[in-house]
């Protein structure tokens, strides 16, 4: 299942009620576990005639220039 906008919003308000994600790094992981940093957000109009979804939220990223190191543990 894709995730919607209106579940995007409702995860990411969850996760800014905490101080620490506030000045977290933002990555998207590939599936290949490649982390990219994201870079913008973009929203398009779908040119498909009879498609169900209108929009989409298009995440633009870049391979990041910074060495992430080993990650201590999932929150």
């Amino acid at each position: 299942m894709a995730v919607t906008g209106k579940i995007l919003n409702h995860l990411l308000k969850r996760f800014m009620e905490a101080e620490v994600t506030k000045e977290a790094r933002v990555q998207i992981e590939l599936p290949n576990g490649e982390l990219y940093d994201l870079k913008g957000v973009q929203l398009l109009e779908n040119a498909i005639i009879g498609d169900k979804e209108t929009h989409r939220l298009v995440f633009q990223c870049e391979k990041s220039v910074h060495s992430m190191g080993k990650i201590i543990r999932k929150l």
